[in-house]
């Protein structure tokens, strides 16, 4: 398989994957989110889509770097990036599906610890699959205190 297969793989299962959430979270944003009191820096709800797209292809992006490099042992970084994928679509089922927000607010520092390990593992691999994901990192960072404000605030 040549590399212009796998970077085409490699973004569209990330954003494919990504867009799971979006079962939980649609249904969700008129009525329920929109009822919530939030931060004063909130974002508006538009900015999340393609926030998300974007984070999406640079996780895809990363993912393809590490599956087309030529390191023996990728295992560690097939897991990070597995179980980070998993807690990120579990996080909209835990805080839109569910509607808890203090398991939504413990699930999401999880995620990001899983993040952290993620851009580590990549890192040690290739140093621009692990930089690729500090926008998710720093986004992630971003939502666990919107999570938090939510949590204080209702």
């Amino acid at each position: 398989m040549n590399k212009t297969i796998k970077f085409i793989i490699s973004v569209l299962g990330a954003e494919l994957i990504g867009s799971i959430g979006v079962i939980f979270t649609f249904p969700n944003i008129e009525s329920w989110y929109a009822a919530l009191n939030k931060a004063s820096f909130n974002p508006p709800n538009w900015l999340f889509g393609p926030a998300w797209t974007i984070l999406f292809f640079l996780m895809g992006w990363a993912f393809y770097k590490i599956w087309t490099s030529f390191a023996k042992n990728k295992t560690n970084a097939y897991w990070a990036f597995g179980v980070q994928f998993v807690l990120n679509v579990l996080w909209s089922a835990i805080f839109f599906g569910q509607h808890s927000l203090r398991l939504g607010f413990i699930e999401i520092i999880v995620m990001w610890i899983a993040i952290l390990w993620t851009i580590i593992e990549f890192y040690k691999i290739n140093k621009m699959a692990g930089y690729l994901l500090f926008p998710y990192l720093i986004w992630v960072t971003f939502a666990s205190i919107l999570n938090y404000y939510a949590l204080i605030l209702n």
